[in-house]
């Protein structure tokens, strides 16, 4: 057999055909053996050849996965709602973790300063207690009566020493002091009647346009709350609590005067010092036991009376003389005065 019946002539063309082929197989095997070492996925290329796929980089993978918790998260929200109108419940709204709860602030040691003074008035020999405003009122008129007279006593005890004050409610009782009658007293008259009270001028007119509203508003009674009584004619907080106290039996806040004022700064019984009644009352209210409202005014005005006094107190005699802020400050400055010079 002649070699030419196996072999067949080829031409240029069909030769650079074949090869075109070979090498376009041997570059897939090599790009497919590069993807399978390399652990990645082969892509087909545009010219439909393997390619390896770079892996995700640490943020896309962070990226990837924030996307999908946002979707899950959204999914449920959305079925949970479903949930609820299917069900014909409705949703509830998630609420914010309730916040935690303040102690509540209140000065060291207060309760032995308390006691401490409750011991030093124990004999109740103040001018507070045998001329204060609750001492005043006629003991065989009615309780409506009572209730007036508690509360033109306290009128007259603005700037006035209890002396003073009862002294004039005594003439005033004599008089007759009832709703109607000081109606028909003149203005010289009442103004006689209550001489030498502090600004007794101003006190005359206050009584009378007060009297006046009681007659016509309240049936010659006093008002049962505190927000009424402060819309009379000469009456502060201070007569309005404690008018409260003493005609209604009603404690509605701490009566708080000069003296409750001053020993309230001295023991630092506040935060921070006060400069005037009124922020000292709603200082003490925010931390004193309710059950110590109605007892600290005639406690502490009888106590700066006698002991805690305006000018010249008598600290080295105070059973608080060691806790008290202020005491010991007196106490020392008298001991540095009184030691002699180097």
């Amino acid at each position: 057999m002649s070699t030419s019946a196996y072999f067949r002539p080829v031409t240029r063309s069909q030769a650079a055909q074949g090869g075109s082929k070979f090498a376009d197989l041997k570059a897939r095997a090599q790009a497919l053996q590069t993807t399978r070492s390399r652990g990645g996925k082969s892509t087909p290329t545009a010219h439909g050849g393997p390619s390896s796929s770079a892996e995700p980089t640490g943020s896309q993978k962070t990226a990837q996965k924030r996307v999908k918790r946002e979707h899950t998260k959204i999914e449920y929200e959305a079925k949970a709602e479903g949930d609820a109108k299917g069900s014909g419940r409705s949703a509830k709204p998630k609420t914010a973790p309730s916040s935690i709860k303040k102690e509540r602030w209140e000065p060291g040691r207060w309760r032995e300063q308390l006691e401490n003074i409750k011991r030093m008035r124990a004999t109740r020999d103040a001018p507070v207690d045998s001329m204060g405003c609750q001492t005043c009122p006629d003991k065989d008129a009615s309780p409506k009566v009572k209730r007036y007279h508690a509360l033109i006593s306290l009128m007259l005890s603005s700037q006035t020493k209890d002396q003073m004050t009862s002294a004039a409610m005594k003439r005033l009782i004599e008089h007759g002091l009832t709703v109607d009658n000081i109606l028909k007293t003149s203005d010289q008259k009442l103004g006689e009647l209550i001489y030498p009270v502090g600004f007794w001028k101003t006190k005359v007119k206050y009584i009378k346009n007060t009297t006046q509203i009681l007659k016509d508003q309240y049936g010659g009674d006093i008002p049962t709350t505190v927000a009424e009584m402060v819309k009379l004619p000469g009456v502060g907080p201070k007569m309005a609590y404690l008018t409260m106290d003493v005609g209604w039996g009603k404690v509605e806040g701490i009566c708080v005067d000069t003296h409750v004022h001053r020993i309230s700064n001295r023991l630092a019984w506040l935060k921070k010092p006060t400069k005037v009644p009124e922020d000292t009352r709603v200082a003490l209210e925010e931390w004193l036991p309710r059950e110590h409202w109605s007892e600290l005014n005639w406690l502490l005005v009888g106590f700066g009376q006698q002991t805690c006094l305006p000018v010249g107190p008598k600290c080295s005699g105070c059973l608080n003389k060691d806790i008290c802020p202020f005491g010991k400050s007196q106490l020392r400055y008298s001991k540095n005065k009184k030691s002699p010079k180097k």
